[in-house]
């Protein structure tokens, strides 16, 4: 057997490095605080998570301010990470509360107040609207996309309390699952569809309006 041949079968019997989870390396980074790890974090959720403070925030700079504030606060709470919990829900659970400050003081600064008249009766004038997103028509959300209002839709979805916006962003936008959106928010998965139906219901009505005027 030639030396090309022996180096290419002690290569092939070299075995492949496991890939760690997502768990795994939240706790290896903490054991050793080795840099690659938690990059390795990082590139695993950079696209998926940017585009969801991008979408939430409506804002490029401030997505990408708080995609950084997110893993820094990842890397100074690692400690805190609980074994046996996922890792995607809590990082999730970290970048909604960093994007909400990031609202906050957007709106504190522009003067806006958020209208919160219907955060006392979620789920009452909606019953109409329980199994919608399990429907196959499409959605009032689809619907206003399309139409020609769509900056009022957005200043509609801006002037959302903070709670039903968040649903809106987890669960419609970013594909979270009720249960997966209740642990981010730390709610009940009612809570959860309550307040995704009433988001729903307030943008149907904002639709609707849309269309009453527009018809000549």
């Amino acid at each position: 057997m030639d030396a090309q041949a022996k180096t290419n079968r002690s290569e092939s019997q070299v075995p492949a490095q496991p890939v760690l989870s997502d768990e795994q390396l939240v706790a290896r980074y903490r054991e050793t605080s080795d840099r690659e790890l938690f990059a390795q974090l990082v590139y695993r959720y950079e696209r998926e998570l940017y585009n969801y403070l991008r979408r939430y925030l409506n804002d490029a700079e401030l997505a990408e301010d708080a995609f950084q504030a997110t893993f820094l606060q990842v890397h100074l709470k690692c400690d805190q990470f609980d074994e046996g919990r996922k890792f995607r829900p809590w990082l999730y659970a970290v970048a909604t509360n960093q994007a909400i400050d990031a609202r906050r003081k957007v709106m504190r600064h522009r003067m806006v107040s958020l209208d919160q008249s219907g955060s006392s009766a979620e789920g009452d004038e909606v019953s109409r609207l329980v199994n919608l997103l399990e429907s196959h028509e499409e959605n009032p959300l689809q619907r206003v996309e399309r139409s020609e209002s769509h900056d009022q839709v957005r200043m509609t979805l801006d002037s959302l309390p903070e709670s039903m916006y968040a649903v809106i962003q987890l669960v419609y936008y970013q594909g979270l699952k009720y249960r997966e959106a209740a642990e981010v928010l730390d709610i009940p998965v009612g809570t959860v569809k309550s307040r995704l139906h009433s988001a729903i219901s307030k943008l149907t009505e904002t639709w609707n309006n849309n269309q009453t005027t527009e018809t000549p």
